[in-house]
């Protein structure tokens, strides 16, 4: 099944991408034709529209019908960076879910081994004090976090997360590193609820929010983590 899936070639798993500048409606009657038959090889049949909002005219009426009047069981993904670009009556009848995918490597993020560790010590110590101080967690959040420009923050939660994600795939494993070894005594379901605190930090934060109130609560609710958890 994997290997059938690296190699693009399940038929109940479909992706389909602008050809051209747009998504054509030949290519959703694609869609529904090859949808038409039961899969044989999974229970549900999956497609995934990438860059959605270049649905042309013609297919967007097209793909709406098939929203509509689906046939047998049928997951489809509709992957846009601009929703509000999208035909109203298609997001209407989707469910929304904003995600934000982070870089799992330190380069990727246009930054030096220098400059990487230097926001690791300050993470190092920053994290400590959210964790294990808790008492004064606002106080030392604007200490440390304030001189900082919101790109800046944007980077350091970004390594923020790619830590905790570790620890949650260490605690996995049952097993513990050096680095950050205050997060080891911390339960994986403690480290997964706080990885989806981060990215929906990350994904507020791009918006026009007040970035120091937005911390703030990020503190504020990683100690109620601490104490329900």
């Amino acid at each position: 099944m994997c290997h059938l899936i690296d190699i693009n070639n399940l038929p109940s798993l479909k992706t389909i991408a602008p050809d051209g500048q747009m998504i054509k409606k030949e290519q959703i009657m694609e869609l529904k034709s090859l949808f038409s038959k039961d899969s044989i090889y999974t229970n549900e049949s999956i497609y995934i529209i990438k860059e959605a909002e270049k649905l042309n005219k013609e297919a967007a009426n097209t793909m709406l019908k098939f929203l509509e009047e689906p046939e047998g069981n049928v997951i489809g993904f509709f992957i846009t960076n601009s929703k509000d670009n999208m035909m109203l009556t298609i997001k209407s009848r989707c469910q929304l879910i904003d995600a934000y995918f982070n870089n799992s490597d330190f380069e990727e993020l246009n930054i030096d081994n220098e400059t990487y560790e230097n926001y690791i010590n300050i993470l190092n110590e920053y994290l400590y004090k959210v964790e294990i101080e808790r008492k004064e967690s606002i106080i030392y959040n604007k200490e440390y976090l304030s001189n900082l420009e919101k790109s800046e923050i944007i980077k350091l939660l970004d390594i923020m997360l790619k830590i905790y994600k570790e620890k949650m795939e260490l605690s996995i494993l049952n097993k513990h590193n050096d680095k950050f070894s205050f997060l080891n005594n911390f339960s994986y379901q403690n480290l997964s609820s706080k990885v989806n605190l981060l990215i929906d930090t990350l994904n507020r934060i791009t918006y026009n929010v007040n970035v120091e109130l937005l911390m703030d609560d990020f503190v504020l609710e990683m100690e109620l983590l601490n104490e329900t958890l």
